[in-house]
């Protein structure tokens, strides 16, 4: 694929979006950390000065991706949310809401290896500007986030719903990072059985943290 120069808004954001539809393909091929602007500049079709014309840096790229896959994402989690029915029992529309944030999130591998990878290094070589954008975006999706668990869950109160959020992903992306990890450890797992306790496979682990931490959080 290759480009002209583009003379109207219309053409810098067809752009963005092939670069950022491009970064989508890389990140279903490969982790946040192999993932470099030369080589998404290639794929992209614009040379690598070209590309930091629409976006400061590979991060400031991937942040938006993560702003966008985090709203798609939302907007399934609240509808499967909305499904819940109010007259069961709180215990019950609690284990709902950790088993939907659960298989959501799991269903949408992209978004948890930009959430593992938020704050170690996409949030490292930007600016304020940069920074600024991601983070009112983030708590808009915190809101919505937090508006939905509330109408299932009301019992969980607005502190504990904001606990419940903010914990989750902090849960989401620790858990993804360890149930992924490099050659070495995954040939040691291999030569060694009694060492696959230490295994973490992402789908249980979550649940059992999110289950964990919500019924912590609710009301005795």
């Amino acid at each position: 694929m290759t480009f002209q120069r583009a003379r109207s808004e219309e053409q810098r954001a067809e752009r963005r979006r092939a670069i950022l539809a491009t970064a989508t393909a890389m990140l279903a091929e490969q982790p946040v950390a192999e993932l470099t602007l030369n080589e998404l500049s290639r794929r992209v079709g614009l040379a690598k000065s070209n590309v930091l014309n629409y976006f400061e840096s590979r991060e400031a790229v991937l942040l938006e991706l993560m702003n966008a896959e985090t709203a798609a994402w939302l907007t399934e989690f609240e509808a499967a949310l909305a499904g819940i029915d109010p007259a069961r029992p709180a215990a019950e529309r609690a284990e709902s809401l950790a088993s939907t944030m659960t298989e959501t999130l799991t269903a949408r591998p992209m978004l948890c290896e930009l959430i593992s990878a938020q704050a170690a290094v996409l949030e490292r070589n930007i600016s304020t500007d940069v920074a600024l954008n991601f983070k009112r975006a983030a708590i808009g999706h915190s809101q919505r986030m937090t508006a939905a668990i509330l109408a299932a869950v009301p019992e969980l109160g607005e502190q504990g719903t904001v606990n419940f959020v903010a914990s989750g992903a902090l849960l989401a992306g620790a858990l993804w990072t360890h149930s992924r990890p490099p050659a070495a450890i995954l040939a040691a797992y291999e030569a060694a059985p009694e060492l696959t306790a230490l295994r973490v496979e992402f789908e249980p682990a979550l649940r059992t943290a999110l289950d964990s931490l919500i019924f912590g959080l609710l009301p005795r």
